[in-house]
């Protein structure tokens, strides 16, 4: 039976220690990993592909991706199952922030391209807030910079 632990605007909060009925291949899971979400793409039979520092692309169980915190789905059954049975990482990859982080992963095993949409708006956000600060010297036009760039990026495909 699934159970699910409660629910969010995000997505349905589940502990890693459940059994994977909660989780089905194909969906895209995160759980927090200080101010971003570390994603994994669940494969089925209680595990995950991911990408970390230091360990690159690789496949684990749900606990170890989860590591003791809660994890959550972003999005049901982004890939198909079948696709799914034949994802295996590319142990060349190594972990980069900038070119190969977990979101670079997850999105060229389910769209066929590697993006990042956090990196993204972490980026335009110091971006327009730097430059707001560079015109005004101002601490909350730097503020509302930053805001109004992560903002943008969301937006912009």
């Amino acid at each position: 039976m699934e159970e699910t632990v409660g629910l969010d605007g995000y997505g349905i909060e589940a502990k890693a220690e459940q059994h994977m009925t909660v989780f089905r291949a194909g969906d895209v899971v995160y759980r927090r990993k200080g101010l971003v979400r570390h994603k994994g793409l669940v494969l089925g039979d209680g595990r995950v592909l991911h990408n970390a520092p230091g360990r690159g692309e690789h496949i684990s169980h749900m606990s170890e991706f989860g590591a003791g915190q809660r994890v959550w789905i972003e999005q049901r059954g982004v890939a198909s199952s079948r696709s799914t049975a034949t994802v295996l990482p590319d142990r060349s990859r190594n972990y980069h922030l900038l070119t190969n982080n977990c979101e670079h992963t997850i999105s060229r095993a389910t769209r066929g391209r590697a993006e990042s949409p956090q990196l993204k708006s972490w980026i335009a956000g110091i971006g327009l807030g730097a430059l707001a600060f560079a015109l005004t010297r101002h601490p909350g036009a730097a503020a509302a910079g930053y805001a109004l760039g992560r903002g943008l990026a969301r937006r912009i495909p």
